[in-house]
């Protein structure tokens, strides 16, 4: 899927401090947390609400204290509404011991923008037989 256009919703940057890719109208980088920006809070007719956050999942998990270590990859995936995959990231991997413990969170934000225009889809590839 194309990244839409700068100044349309979904518009993507590149973060200067960490180099991550996030949405163009960020004030905050999402992953390394560095200011982008300073905005004043938008108020009156027309205002934007600020991000809410529209999922959030936490888990933890726990390696008995007998057998091996156990490898892990935390693999985060994003789908459209056809379950065509956008993206796929491995976020991190490691090794727990026996009687490490790890936990996992994540976490969606939403910001509502008033843009209405919606990227063209691409045409879907014909099957090949």
């Amino acid at each position: 899927m194309a990244a839409p256009k700068p100044g349309l919703a979904g518009a993507t940057r590149t973060c200067p401090h960490c180099k991550t890719t996030i949405l163009e109208s960020a004030s905050i980088c999402p992953s390394c947390r560095h200011y982008l920006r300073f905005d004043t809070p938008r108020t009156g007719p027309g205002a934007v609400p600020a991000s809410t956050t529209a999922l959030q999942v936490e888990g933890m998990i726990r390696h008995p204290s007998e057998g091996g270590a156990w490898e892990y990859s935390v693999v985060l995936s994003v789908r459209d509404d056809e379950g065509n995959e956008i993206t796929r990231h491995v976020v991190g991997v490691g090794a727990m011991f026996p009687g490490d413990e790890r936990s996992f969170q994540l976490s969606v934000e939403v910001t509502p923008t008033n843009d209405m225009r919606r990227p063209a889809k691409p045409a879907k590839r014909g099957m090949r037989h």
